[in-house]
């Protein structure tokens, strides 16, 4: 049984980022040079992998299964846990932050809408789609269901700053402004145009995401959020394990010290059992 088992994410859930995700999975498993680890595809995972530690960037059904298999039969750990990512969707993110008073976009405006696909996380630029108005809404909502997504969130657009956010449970956290160096998955970033950098506090915005982290049971998260012009901030998405591209080698160490600390409590649990 190898100590830890990593898995690549399914390509169709990395759109425009495929190197990236793998990147940091390879950064934090360069750290771990020390373990036996075996490093897969999810297409490869199998009941043959057993390991103590899963860390994990999967997102298929059959994924999530397995890795449920292992954790209810053989006590291992898996990063991010899979009961967390069989319910961790946009639709479920949602509600998750209106029933707990987090900041999100308000579901009337007058600058437009944003449609998303909420079933799963985005894979192509049509599963998030910028709307002017109600009737484009509704017309975007038509163009959903005929590719047979009926799972939605429609939320106002909100004008400011856009900012990216990474984070590792409550120990690491990350934030920069991707029009200033040109990242972009869809290109989406130009509805809200350049940043004017508008100040906020910093402080409250890491700990409103560690909260959102762990009320979903999300450890390696990411997401984004809109800085308004008076300071508040209004959080738009929410990910299991993005890629981390600006901050890796900073994130793959508190990813990796995660895992150590996950693979010493599950040798001591083993211990105590015997």
């Amino acid at each position: 049984m190898s100590s830890v088992v990593a898995i690549y994410r399914d390509e169709r859930f990395s759109p425009n980022s495929v190197k990236n995700d793998r990147s940091i999975l390879d950064a934090v498993l360069r750290k771990l040079h020390r373990h036996d680890v075996v490093a897969i595809s999810e297409q490869q995972l199998n009941e043959q992998h057993r390991a103590a530690l899963y860390l994990s960037m999967g997102r298929l059904p059959r994924t999530i299964n397995l890795l449920k298999q292992f954790e209810h039969q053989n006590q291992a750990i898996v990063l991010n846990n899979a009961k967390a990512l069989e319910s961790f969707s946009r639709s479920h993110i949602h509600c998750v932050m209106q029933e707990n008073g987090i900041a999100m976009p308000p579901e009337e405006g007058t600058r437009g809408y944003w449609v998303k696909r909420a079933d799963f996380a985005a894979q192509t630029q049509d599963d998030v789609v910028y709307c002017k108005d109600k009737a484009e809404v509704d017309k975007t909502k038509e163009q959903f269901a005929q590719r047979g997504v009926h799972n939605l969130v429609v939320s106002a657009h909100v004008e400011g700053d856009l900012v990216k956010f990474y984070g590792v449970a409550d120990s690491f956290f990350w934030h920069f402004y991707p029009t200033d160096t040109g990242h972009s998955k869809f290109g989406d970033e130009q509805h809200n145009g350049s940043a004017h950098h508008y100040p906020f506090n910093v402080q409250q915005l890491r700990h409103t995401v560690a909260r959102l982290a762990s009320l979903t049971g999300i450890e390696v998260y990411g997401g984004d959020c809109i800085i308004n012009s008076d300071g508040r901030f209004f959080i738009i998405d929410f990910n299991d394990w993005p890629s981390f591209s600006p901050c890796c080698e900073q994130a793959a160490e508190c990813i990796a010290h995660l895992a150590n600390q996950l693979l010493a409590t599950q040798t001591t649990r083993k211990i105590t059992h015997e």
